[in-house]
């Protein structure tokens, strides 16, 4: 089971991806794109900063 440190980095993993796409697609004026970027931007972000953490360590 991974710990929460590596799940963490995969989850900043995550975010690093989705803004690099998201710059893209404001780029190229995708709206419905972004708007997609956007809600799963926000999701990641959820089990990143939630409380308690996602593994009780």
């Amino acid at each position: 089971m991974p710990t929460e440190k590596e799940l963490n980095i995969d989850l900043f993993a995550r975010l690093d991806i989705i803004e690099e796409a998201l710059a893209i697609a404001e780029k190229e004026e995708a709206k419905e794109t972004i708007e997609f970027l956007k809600l799963k931007k926000r999701q990641v972000e959820r089990m990143l900063y939630q409380k308690p953490p996602l593994i009780s360590e």
